[in-house]
């Protein structure tokens, strides 16, 4: 294959719509815009403007807040950590850290902490060592005969 034989999968690429280029084009004249007004115009920003009265947008009361320091946890199934327990990707012999999940791909990035969630069923004996988890999720561990320990200060939720 040489450079000038390269080329797009055919349908992949569309042509762009050229506007205001004569009669023949279908877009020409007007080119789109309709007659007359102000949309027609150049240099138009209407947006959220309603003619001098007092927008939408602005007459609403402002509601909530946003928590800027926040914490933001990876969470991860008790489901899935069985799946890659059975796809031999996470060693049960040793504690799974939250370094362990990071390396077998199960969690793409720590962020503030991983917690754990009860969706699934887990069978294997295991030793969880995560940031967070829920109640539910420490039963069913305990339930299969191993182990959740919540490694911070907080506590499980």
């Amino acid at each position: 294959m040489k450079l000038h034989e390269l080329h797009d999968n055919p349908g992949a690429t569309k042509k762009r719509k050229r506007i205001g280029r004569g009669p023949g084009s279908g877009t020409g004249k007007t080119g789109g815009r309709g007659i007359k007004g102000q949309k027609s115009r150049s240099g138009v920003a209407i947006k959220g403007y309603e003619g001098g009265q007092m927008p939408l947008y602005q007459r609403l009361p402002k509601r909530g807040f946003t928590k800027p320091n926040r914490k933001q946890y990876a969470v991860v199934n008790l489901g899935l950590i069985q799946k890659f327990i059975d796809d031999k990707k996470l060693d049960i012999k040793s504690a799974i850290t939250e370094d362990a999940l990071v390396a077998s791909g199960l969690v793409r990035r720590k962020l503030d902490g991983v917690r754990v969630l009860a969706k699934g069923d887990i069978s294997a004996k295991v030793k969880l060592e995560v940031t967070g988890a829920s109640k539910s999720a420490v039963e069913a561990v305990e339930k299969a005969g191993g182990s959740l320990t919540v490694t911070t200060a907080q506590a499980a939720e």
